[in-house]
């Protein structure tokens, strides 16, 4: 397959990779860099009003998204890793694509026509793109049979307008497997974490996360393996059992299981310590 065009790549970090988990933010720009994919971070980027803008005010819901469309170069894909931005980003290119009189409003506020043609991409599209491409085919027994949860979270889950785009469940599972990790079966891999209830409702979001946690633990799991940056900040924050396992960014894992050894700066940012999980599967020394 034919991955010349992902060699250049407009980055998209949002605001949680770019604050709260610069670790994730930090472990996927060390894996692309790792196969000559280049991303290159979207100059002046704002929110994309995911936490928020979508639920208090629809005008400013689209804008906001509509911004960085506008500010993202024509001729590189746009990569949003974060499902949340991604699901924003990708909605408002679809009213645009769809609503004549957004595209003249769009025109009128930017000075530029609207780009249909705008590929923009979520990480797991990336990453299908490169197994495809065989990249990893080299790194089979790396993960040493460590025990995983996979947890994708509510996030990639689509709004009817959005109901024909993939949403890549079981791509975690399939990746690490081929690179020597053992998926657990469990039953709150897309069960919601109660993000957007942490300061509202925060009682609400504890219970969800504890029986999250609790969940992948009684299914044998020595760790959870998060699709979403606002997902892995909530099961460390929120968790108020005795036992409690680490829980990782994918692109963290997916970086050990290349032999990238960059990683001091990440596992410090961890609530819960994952040193003594890697190094009993001599993943780190």
């Amino acid at each position: 397959m034919d991955i010349s065009r992902l060699k250049e790549m407009t980055y998209f970090p949002g605001c949680s990779l770019a604050t709260s988990a610069k670790e994730n933010n930090q472990s996927l720009n060390k894996f692309c860099r790792q196969f000559d994919v280049n991303l290159i971070e979207l100059e002046d980027w704002n929110c994309c009003g995911s936490s928020s803008a979508h639920s208090v005010n629809a005008g400013l819901a689209l804008d906001l998204p509509t911004r960085n469309l506008f500010l993202a170069p024509p001729d590189r894909p746009l990569l949003a890793p974060c499902p949340s931005c991604f699901l924003r980003l990708k909605h408002a290119h679809l009213h645009l694509k769809q609503d004549e009189e957004a595209q003249y409003a769009y025109q009128k506020m930017f000075d530029r026509p609207f780009n249909p043609d705008l590929e923009i991409m979520n990480f797991f599209e990336l990453l299908e793109i490169l197994n495809l491409a065989g990249v990893l085919k080299g790194f089979s027994r790396n993960l040493n049979e460590l025990k995983f949860a996979s947890y994708y979270g509510c996030m990639l889950a689509r709004p009817p307008a959005m109901r024909h785009e993939r949403n890549f469940f079981g791509l975690m599972e399939n990746t690490l497997s081929s690179l020597g990790g053992t998926p657990v079966r469990w039953n709150h891999s897309s069960r919601c974490c109660g993000t957007f209830l942490s300061v509202s409702r925060p009682y609400i979001a504890t219970r969800s996360v504890n029986e999250i946690v609790e969940n992948a633990i009684d299914s044998g799991a020595e760790c959870i393996i998060t699709a979403c940056a606002m997902c892995h900040l909530n099961l460390e924050i929120r968790c108020k059992l005795k036992q409690k396992i680490p829980v990782f960014h994918f692109s963290e894992i997916l970086s050990l299981s290349v032999g990238i050894n960059e990683h001091k700066g990440w596992f410090k940012r961890h609530l819960v310590d994952p040193g003594p999980l890697l190094r009993s599967k001599n993943l780190i020394s």
